[in-house]
């Protein structure tokens, strides 16, 4: 038996043969209702599929999941972190891994899922153990998609435990390396934009035409929860979308989207997400630099600027973060910023001291 996500009619919804399909499709179609973006809801589904296969395997249904089925699960997924790795290897040769945050957000999925189950009627109870939270005035011990709401996890809260991680930030080496093996202005535009604009990979592909503001410089982006910023990048972008606009930019096409698939059959179309992560896997196959994602030049931007010691302030507007936790994990990167700051400070000591 199979069970996957696709999209269908522009929606992601879960296929094959599992028998609670219908109840989490309902679940999505829910998230779609509540105006939820369709990466996030794309994100869920295929967090639930991972705990459908589990439940397959164990020949379990939804009603039938108890705490320790939770725990199970994560057992099943092969959890590692500290730069080890479970691998729980099948009869049929296949291995599983998940880092302990994959875990966390899929944990996290399952729990919302069962809230919406629980507010249906479908189930009884939610059988996932809850994460702890800081109490907030007027917050509701238990609500639907609460995990999303106001509070932040405690260290412990989280079902495995997971490592701080600073932001991994690329050598100037490799973002050289890659840049070159660039071919079009629209995958300069692209990577430039991630590397000197700090966006993610969704909203480049979300960019529309009337957010390019040539004149100043400036961008309109639209983040994650559908936060709306104004940010400034830097003319090296600016150069290459205009050249991509003039040049090679399919004509006589009626999409607002920005950034179109350049040739093939699908020419004219939005750049999709499976498009833009081909466009990164040939250059990193072409130039050898094998570790650029987009989301390292996203830390790479932060991580530039907080080193060249913007406002963190500043640095959030600029990135877009909800929390200023987030933003404050890049002034712990540079060994170079901490030195600097050392130094002064002992020397300002010693002053004092004569």
């Amino acid at each position: 038996m199979t069970v996957s996500a696709r999209k269908l009619e522009g929606a992601f919804r879960i296929v094959g043969d599992w028998g609670d399909a219908a109840s989490a499709n309902a679940f999505l179609g829910h998230l779609d209702a509540r105006a939820f973006s369709p990466s996030t809801v794309r994100s869920y589904a295929f967090d639930i599929v991972n705990f459908a296969r589990f439940l397959l395997a164990r020949g379990s249904t939804l009603v039938e999941v108890s705490p320790m089925m939770v725990f199970e699960w994560i057992d099943w997924q092969g959890v590692h972190s500290h730069g080890t790795s479970d691998r729980v290897e099948e009869a049929s040769g296949a291995v599983r891994t998940a880092a302990a945050s994959t875990a966390n957000r899929r944990v996290a999925a399952v729990r919302a899922l069962f809230e919406y189950l629980v507010m249906a009627g479908a189930c009884p109870s939610n059988p996932v153990p809850s994460p702890r939270r800081r109490s907030s005035p007027g917050a509701s011990t238990r609500c639907l998609l609460g995990h999303l709401g106001a509070g932040r996890s405690r260290g412990g809260g989280r079902l495995v435990r997971q490592p701080q991680l600073l932001p991994e930030s690329l050598p100037v080496s490799d973002v050289d390396r890659f840049l070159r093996s660039l071919d079009t202005h629209r995958d300069r535009a692209i990577v430039l934009v991630m590397l000197l604009g700090g966006l993610r990979a969704a909203e480049v592909r979300g960019l529309q035409l009337s957010d390019v503001d040539l004149g100043r410089c400036r961008l309109r982006v639209v983040g994650k929860g559908s936060k709306e910023g104004h940010i400034p990048v830097d003319g090296a972008f600016f150069t290459e979308v205009a050249a991509y606009l003039r040049h090679e930019r399919p004509t006589g096409v009626n999409s607002s989207e920005c950034f179109l698939v350049l040739r093939g059959p699908t020419t004219g179309q939005p750049l999709t997400e499976a498009g833009l992560r081909g466009v990164f896997r040939r250059h990193r196959e072409a130039s050898g630099a094998t570790r650029v994602r987009p989301h390292r030049l996203r830390h790479t931007y932060g991580t530039e600027l907080a080193s060249a010691g913007i406002d963190l302030l500043a640095l959030r507007e600029l990135m877009g973060h909800v929390s200023p936790d987030t933003t404050a994990r890049y002034v712990h990167l540079s060994i170079e910023h901490l030195a600097a700051e050392y130094g002064a400070a002992r020397a300002t000591l010693a002053a004092n001291a004569r």
